[in-house]
C-alpha cells in the first residue's frame, strides 16, 4: 500500500461538484473528481482518454478539514464587447448584446490535507513522480487558481485514513494560534465509504466518467465522515511574548 499526501493551501480554492451556467459553486473541500483532474494533467493525460483518467476512480480518497476556511462570493458583470464599425453605421444592437451578471463562489484561508493511495505501488510511484514535474499545469479547481508552491507534502506505506490520522496539523501558523488555550483539535475527514467502519453515508456527484469538452459527466459515489484528534504542543515561552 502506498499513499501519497497533498496539501491544498491556496488563498483561495474552488471544489465545485454542483455548478451551473452563471452560478459556480464550491463545496467546502476539495471533491474526488477535481483531485483526478490534477492527477490526471500532472500525468499528461488529455481530456478525451477517459478510460486512463477513469481508472484513477479506483484510488482510494480522503480528505482533512485541518483549516476550514471562509465561503467568498466574487460577482462579475461583463457586457458583450461592440465594435466601433458597428456603431458608426448606426447598426441597432444585436438583442443578446446585454448585460451578463456571473455569481462565482470560492473557499477563502482554507487549508486541506488530501490522500490517494493504493496496492498498486507502481502506479502510486508514477503518479508520485508526475506530481513532482506535472506535464499540464494544475490548478485548485479553477485556472486562476495555482496550487500553492508547498502542495506535495509526503508518501506513507500506510492506508489514507491512517496516513492522515498521524499527519501533523497543517492549518497556517495564525489559525492554530487561535486553539493555543487547548490540548487537542478535532479535524474531520471526509472518504471513500468503504474506507470507514459506519453505516451512515451520502451520494455525491464526484464520480468521473468522463472530461472530454464534448461531453462532460459524472457519476455518483459514497461517502462518509469520521473524525481525528491532533494533540497540540504549545511554546509557553511564545505564548507569552517572549
Amino acid at each position: 500500500m502506498k499513499t501519497i499526501l497533498l496539501k491544498f493551501a491556496g488563498p483561495l480554492q474552488a471544489w465545485g461538484t454542483n455548478s451551473h451556467f452563471e452560478t459556480r459553486y464550491t463545496d467546502r473541500y476539495p471533491s474526488k473528481s477535481a483531485v483526478i483532474g490534477i492527477l490526471a494533467a500532472s500525468l499528461g493525460y488529455r481530456r478525451n482518454e477517459t478510460e486512463n483518467i477513469c481508472k484513477l476512480n479506483a484510488l482510494d480518497y480522503a480528505v482533512r478539514i485541518d483549516q476550514p476556511g471562509t465561503l467568498l462570493r466574487d460577482y462579475h458583470i461583463a457586457m458583450r464587447y461592440l465594435d466601433e464599425s458597428r456603431l458608426m453605421k448606426k447598426v441597432s444592437p444585436d438583442r443578446n448584446n446585454r448585460t451578463y451578471v456571473t455569481n462565482r463562489y470560492y473557499m477563502q484561508d482554507a487549508v486541506f490535507v488530501v490522500a490517494v493511495g493504493s496496492a498498486e505501488v507502481s502506479l502510486m510511484d508514477s503518479i508520485e513522480e508526475a506530481l513532482k514535474s506535472p506535464y499540464f499545469q494544475p490548478f485548485l479547481g479553477r485556472r486562476s487558481l495555482p496550487l500553492n508552491a508547498d502542495f506535495y507534502l509526503t508518501s506513507t506505506n500506510e492506508d489514507v485514513i491512517k496516513s492522515l490520522k498521524n499527519l501533523s496539523w497543517q492549518a497556517s501558523k495564525w489559525y492554530q494560534n487561535s486553539f493555543r488555550n487547548k490540548n487537542k483539535v478535532n479535524l474531520d475527514i471526509y472518504a471513500d465509504s468503504d474506507l470507514i467502519e459506519t453505516s451512515k453515508s451520502e451520494m455525491k456527484r464526484d464520480l468521473v466518467l468522463s472530461f472530454s469538452q464534448e461531453q462532460r459527466q459524472h457519476g455518483f459515489r459514497p461517502i462518509s465522515k469520521t473524525q481525528t484528534k491532533i494533540s497540540l504542543e504549545h511554546d509557553a515561552y511564545n505564548a507569552i511574548g517572549g
